[in-house]
């Protein structure tokens, strides 16, 4: 039988949003976000931790906070390949002058909107490129799953962009806890496949 797709965001980064700062001072601080790892408080959900432990394959952005989420879900106790075909979604800072500040966050916003309106200075990888590679990570997921279960670990826009390809391709999804926050995962049956019943404590 198929196994499932699930998808889970990151834990929370090791870098503080409590600052007002430039759209230029937004693009350093968006780089030292890739750079960081978890914040040391950082603990995984046990839900997570039983979905890691119940799937055939786990994967991982190259991103730290994915590596260190994927290590922390699964204990340590086994390979989590890393590709960089799970990076998240491009967020450049938007071209605003200089006497604006907003919070990180409130960047972040105004970054996305802008890039999903087409925005994407050179060396940017533009929205039609992410849904591109959108596609083959659902055609790798979808790989891994005829398997058994595949966990991916990656980011919170990435995610969101995989869930619509995986349900224009007809997979279904099943369960959803923690919105889009960090340590939220979906989980997803394969087209007209109904898991029996006591498989999900099985794979457990």
């Amino acid at each position: 039988m198929t196994g499932r797709i699930i998808t889970a965001r990151h834990g929370r980064p090791n870098l503080s949003r409590d600052v007002t700062i430039t759209a230029r001072e937004y693009g350093d601080w968006w780089a030292r976000y890739d750079e960081s790892g978890l914040h040391p408080d950082e603990r995984p959900p046990e839900g997570l931790i039983a979905l890691a432990k119940g799937a055939r394959t786990v994967l991982s952005s190259t991103l730290p906070r994915a590596i260190e989420t994927a290590a922390q879900a699964t204990g340590g106790a086994r390979e989590v390949p890393a590709d960089p075909i799970f990076v998240e979604a491009p967020l450049p800072p938007p071209p605003w002058p200089d006497f604006l500040k907003l919070r990180p966050g409130q960047w972040g916003v105004v970054s996305r909107i802008l890039w999903s309106l087409g925005y994407a200075p050179p060396g940017v990888e533009h929205q039609r490129e992410t849904w591109g590679r959108v596609a083959e990570i659902a055609t790798r997921l979808e790989d891994h799953a005829a398997k058994g279960d595949v966990l991916l670990c990656a980011h919170g826009y990435l995610n969101w962009m995989i869930d619509r390809q995986l349900v224009r391709s007809g997979w279904t999804r099943t369960e959803r806890d923690g919105g889009n926050h960090y340590w939220s995962w979906r989980i997803y049956e394969p087209p007209g496949e109904k898991r029996p019943v006591g498989a999900e404590v099985a794979a457990q």
